[in-house]
């Protein structure tokens, strides 16, 4: 979908009026809106839209909801539910009027429909035997100033990445290999001269004793890998600073030897959306060509059944030396963001964020829509939650304190990766990833429940399966620490 601003609506384009309750007056070529509304042929019911005729013209009028209840999803979800409207009524450019009455500033009008927009009309059918469908809609101009032209602009690299994210995470294992991972992501770093991709293969990892990311990936014929992107402007504007990016890799997750139920395991291709995420962000912040140096980390491994699986009771040695005792095969991915956290500060890291589908709890406790925040540090936790309401990725803090440790302190090692109590159990496994996260600001997001989903939300990721988590959280964050 291409986007531009333009202070008229261009001939031929569809006009699209978000309305809130009760409604203000509308300019120009928005009027009639009243009157549709009044005749109940349009309403401002959030998630409803209908087209009609304005003096005229071809336009959808899109529902905001109550007018002191509007937000920026409120918007998200109404120019998503604009596309889904045009698409089904012949597609076709269309034009977005910015309505300066509403409480949002221009600027996150333009922000929120662009998302809204282009995350909205995602087709995940991507491996259709006659392929994805053409974009009904091919073009939004914002009507607005034109000062939110680069607003509109970063929006929508942001959102397109987004939707890569989903990509990846939405791909078959049997298509998206660890081995293909780095590939993949060796592909999306071609474009950019600041950035470069490589991955370590199973000989370098033992090099470096990788034991944890190793004895996960044990089990399959398709070996582990640590994908490492690196980008690196000529000028960074913090040059100290080097945010670490780190993202579990899971392309497969039968869970080991403690196998899953069967219903709905064929979702666990998403158990790497964490490192999709992350993947997709360093794109987007090359694309947009934030000054800020970003190091990437993807440990990626299927956790399968096979004859050198990994077993209950196993002991395994991660990188910084640390013992971990198995007590469940399904708590793998610690164990592969163990080795990664290690790496990431040997090579030289200063701020560190890892994001993982790690916990079925997580899902439990926050649903589909806020992923859970942990860190070692409390002003680093409030920037990585201020940029996760910021950008539409919602994110929740949560506690950690060292009395919790002792759900994974082990008799025979220096940890285990799982309690049998059903207590806590985001933040224990927060509290192992802690053991890994090495010295300065780390972060632990788990993104369970908000980054695949396994029914629609009925909002503008309306869509089944990955919804790119994170890549709008960190390419805002990282936009905040690059700025002076």
């Amino acid at each position: 979908m291409e986007i531009d601003v333009a202070v008229e609506a261009p001939e031929g384009a569809t006009l699209v009026v978000a309305v809130a309750d009760p409604p203000q007056p509308l300019p120009g070529a928005a009027g009639g809106v009243a009157e549709a509304l009044a005749a109940n042929d349009a309403t401002a019911e959030r998630g409803v839209a209908r087209l009609l005729r304005l003096e005229g013209r071809r336009a959808i009028v899109t529902g905001l909801g109550p007018r002191d209840e509007i937000e920026p999803d409120a918007v998200r979800d109404a120019a998503a539910t604009a596309v889904r409207e045009l698409a089904a009524t012949g597609g076709g450019p269309a034009a977005w009027l910015i309505d300066e009455s509403l409480p949002l500033s221009a600027s996150d009008q333009a922000r929120s429909a662009v998302e809204g927009a282009v995350l909205g009309g995602y087709d995940p059918g991507g491996w259709k035997s006659n392929g994805r469908r053409a974009p009904s809609v091919d073009r939004l101009t914002l009507v607005g100033d034109a000062g939110l032209e680069e607003e509109a602009r970063r929006a929508g690299i942001v959102a397109a990445w987004t939707n890569r994210a989903r990509d990846l995470a939405n791909a078959p294992a049997n298509e998206l290999t660890p081995a293909a991972f780095a590939d993949r992501a060796a592909e999306l770093a071609l474009p950019f001269d600041t950035l470069s991709a490589e991955s370590l293969e199973p000989q370098e990892m033992e090099h470096r004793r990788m034991g944890a990311l190793l004895g996960v990936g044990m089990g399959s014929h398709n070996p582990p890998r640590l994908i490492v992107l690196h980008h690196e402007p000529a000028s960074p504007a913090k040059p100290e600073l080097v945010l670490g990016l780190v993202g579990k890799g899971i392309t497969f997750d039968s869970g080991g030897l403690a196998l899953k139920p069967a219903l709905y395991m064929e979702e666990m291709r998403g158990d790497m959306s964490g490192a999709a995420a992350v993947v997709a962000a360093t794109g987007a912040i090359a694309e947009l060509g934030l000054p800020i140096r970003i190091l990437t980390v993807v440990a990626a491994a299927e956790n399968v059944m096979g004859g050198g699986s990994f077993r209950p009771g196993d002991i395994l040695t991660a990188s910084n030396g640390k013992t971990i005792e198995i007590t469940n095969t399904d708590a793998e991915g610690r164990l592969v963001l163990a080795d990664a956290l290690v790496y990431m500060r040997e090579q030289g890291a200063t701020h560190v964020i890892d994001l993982a589908t790690l916990t079925g709890a997580m899902s439990r406790a926050m649903g589909d829509l806020y992923a859970g925040v942990f860190a070692n540090d409390d002003g680093w936790r409030d920037q990585i939650v201020a940029a996760g309401e910021a950008s539409g990725d919602h994110a929740w803090p949560w506690p950690m304190h060292p009395r919790y440790r002792r759900f994974i302190q082990s008799d025979f090692a220096d940890l285990k990766n799982h309690s049998v109590r059903a207590q806590g159990i985001p933040i224990y496994a927060a509290e192992f990833l802690r053991e890994f996260a090495g010295e300065g600001p780390w972060a632990h997001l788990d993104i369970a429940g908000a980054a695949f989903l396994t029914w629609s939300r009925g909002d503008y990721l309306w869509q089944r399966g990955g919804t790119g988590y994170g890549v709008r959280l960190l390419t805002e964050l990282a936009t905040r620490l690059a700025s002076p």
